[in-house]
C-alpha cells in the first residue's frame, strides 16, 4: 500500500538521523577528550622536561662544589671527625634530594606515557566515529530521496487522499486513547522549567523540520525538545533514545506540561506535552513544527526531565494554534506499518 510504503519510508529515514545524532553527540565527547588528554599530556612532558633540568643543574653543583670529588671522597678526605659528620649530613641531605627528583622524573615518565598511550586510543576511537558518522548520514540521505522520488510520482489527487487517510487514521487513534482513560482527567500546570520549555517550543511552531538541526531556524524532533529543555535551564541527553533511556518514566495518565512524549518501539520519535491531550513535535522531513494529538504517532511512553520540581500554582499556556488533524501529509506513521528500528553499535544504542 503507498501510504503504508511512505511512511515506513519516512520513520526509517528519522532512524537514521537519530542514528546520526547519537554518533553526533559522542564524536563530540570523544573530541572533547581528545583535547583534554593533549593538553594534560603536554604538562605532563613539561614537568619531565623541568626535572631533568633540575638533576642536570644538581650534577653540575655537585661536580663544582667538590672539585671533582663525590660526598663519599669529600668524607674519607675531611680533616677532623666533625667536618666528617658534616659532610656525612650533607652527603645524605643531596642523595635524599637527588633521589627525590629521579622518583619525581620516573612518575613523570610513567604519567606521560600512559596519557600519551590514552591520548592516541582517544584519536583512534574519534577516527572510528567520524567514519560511523559518515555512514548515518549517507543513509539518511538516501532514505530522504527514497521519499522525494515517491512523493514526486504522485498526483496532486492521491497526496490528497494520502493526506485524509492520515488524518482519519489519527483522529482514530486520539479517540482510541482518550476513551481508554490513559490520559489525564484535567490538564494540570508545568513546573517553573516545564513553563519555560513549552513556551520555547511555542515559539518554534511553523519552523521547518531539518534532520540533525537544533535551532534556532530548524529542528528535528529530538532537536526541538533538548534545546527547549536547554532553555529552561536544564540539560537533557540530545537523542530521542536517550531521553527515553536515562530520564525517568512517567505513566501516561500522570502527564503533565513539558514532560516528553516517546514513540516506537526504538524510541525513534520525541515531542513535548502540551496538555489536554496535545504535543508540540517536529514531526518529520518536509513538515513544520506543530501542535498535534497526542496519539499521532505510535506510543511508547512518557519521561519527565525534571521530576523533583514543584507544579506551579498558576500558569498561563501560551498561545498555540488548534492540534493538527487535517491531514496535510505530517501527522503521523501507522502503528502497524512503522518498522523496527534498525540495529546500531554501541554509539547509537540506549544507554
Amino acid at each position: 500500500m503507498l501510504l503504508s510504503r511512505l511512511q515506513s519510508l519516512y520513520q526509517r529515514a528519522e532512524e537514521a538521523a537519530e542514528a546520526y545524532n547519537a554518533t553526533e553527540e559522542a564524536l563530540k565527547s570523544r573530541q572533547g577528550e581528545e583535547r583534554r588528554l593533549s593538553a594534560e599530556l603536554g604538562r605532563a612532558r613539561t614537568a619531565v622536561g623541568s626535572e631533568k633540568a633540575l638533576l642536570g643543574r644538581l650534577a653540575r653543583e655537585q661536580y663544582q662544589g667538590g672539585r671533582g670529588f663525590s660526598p663519599y671522597a669529600r668524607i674519607l678526605l675531611a680533616k677532623d671527625p666533625q667536618a666528617a659528620l658534616d659532610q656525612r649530613r650533607l652527603a645524605a641531605r643531596e642523595g635524599a634530594r637527588r633521589a627525590g627528583v629521579l622518583g619525581r622524573l620516573a612518575r613523570g615518565e610513567k604519567e606521560a606515557d600512559a596519557l600519551a598511550t590514552r591520548a592516541r586510543q582517544a584519536l583512534d576511537s574519534q577516527q572510528t566515529l567520524a567514519s560511523e558518522q559518515k555512514r548515518h548520514k549517507d543513509e539518511v540521505g538516501l532514505r530522504l530521496k527514497e521519499v522525494e522520488r515517491v512523493l514526486a510520482s504522485l498526483t496532486a489527487e492521491q497526496l490528497a487522499r494520502l493526506g485524509a487517510r492520515e488524518a482519519e487514521d489519527t483522529a482514530t487513534a486520539q479517540r482510541q486513547l482518550v476513551d481508554s482513560g490513559r490520559l489525564p482527567t484535567r490538564t494540570g500546570t508545568p513546573t517553573a522549567a516545564g513553563g519555560a520549555a513549552l513556551t520555547y517550543a511555542a515559539a518554534q511552531i511553523g519552523k521547518p523540520y531539518v534532520w540533525g538541526a537544533e535551532g534556532p531556524g530548524s529542528f528535528d524532533c529530538s532537536g526541538l525538545t533538548s534545546q527547549a529543555w536547554a532553555h529552561a535551564g536544564r540539560s537533557i541527553p540530545r537523542t530521542s533514545q536517550e531521553q527515553w533511556a536515562q530520564l525517568p518514566k512517567v505513566p501516561l495518565d500522570q502527564l503533565r506540561p513539558g514532560d516528553l512524549v516517546v514513540y516506537f518501539p526504538k524510541a525513534t520519535h520525541v515531542a513535548l506535552y502540551v496538555g489536554d491531550g496535545k504535543v508540540i513535535q517536529a514531526p518529520r522531513p518536509g513538515a513544520k513544527v506543530k501542535v498535534s494529538p497526542l496519539a499521532a504517532n505510535p506510543l511508547l511512553g512518557a519521561v519527565r526531565p525534571d521530576p523533583a520540581g514543584t507544579p506551579l500554582a498558576e500558569f498561563t499556556p501560551p498561545p498555540l494554534p488548534e492540534a493538527d488533524t487535517t491531514g496535510d501529509g505530517d501527522t503521523g506513521y501507522s502503528s502497524e506499518e512503522a518498522p523496527e528500528a534498525e540495529e546500531t553499535d554501541s554509539a547509537t544504542s540506549d544507554r
